[in-house]
């Protein structure tokens, strides 16, 4: 199973000056509970934000220029290549920005915390798609109802071929070149 796991704001903002610009008691509760004993694939900025491979789960860091190297650390130059490593185990799409876009073709489902804020002056954006290609359930709204929303994005058609099949791999040659 390929999943994404993001927390975004009314306006798509993931990310501003390098940091999530919330903070939310309970909001990253399911993202721990997800990824523990999985792998998570994240890009380099998004690691290096973090600062040290998360306990009880194998990271690959996709970066082009640095190698990560460790106990539970790997480097991969893509989101393709990271699931590769992965060798059949769940997988955990993570962030950023550019990992998001390059994944979202490739995910049999995406976990979408939607933070009940906008973001002024936000500086990272979640990629869009089409919600139409995904089967939607809320899950889960936070205590109060108010500050966020979980709700999980089913690919109506599973992504099947982890091999990258002639067609889903022209999919994801044009979702990353656009």
């Amino acid at each position: 199973m390929i999943g994404l796991i993001v927390a975004r704001s009314k306006n798509n903002c993931i990310g501003k000056n390098g940091k999530i610009p919330w903070k939310i008691k309970g909001e990253q509760k399911q993202f721990k509970e997800l990824t523990t004993g999985n792998v998570v694939v994240m890009g380099r900025n998004s690691y290096d934000e973090i600062g040290h491979p998360l306990p009880n789960r194998e990271t690959i860091v996709i970066s082009k220029s640095k190698k990560y190297v460790g106990r539970n650390i790997h480097t991969a130059s893509s989101v393709k290549e990271a699931i590769e490593l992965a060798k059949g185990k769940d997988v955990y799409i993570a962030g950023g920005y550019g990992v998001y876009k390059e994944a979202i073709p490739l995910v049999d489902v995406m976990y979408i915390t939607e933070i009940n804020i906008n973001i002024e002056q936000g500086d990272v954006f979640f990629p869009e798609f089409d919600e139409n290609d995904f089967d939607i359930t809320i899950e889960e709204m936070s205590e109060d109802n108010e500050q966020f929303t979980r709700k999980i994005y089913r690919r109506k058609v599973a992504v099947k071929n982890r091999n990258f099949k002639e067609q889903r791999y022209e999919y994801y040659c044009t979702a990353v070149s656009s």
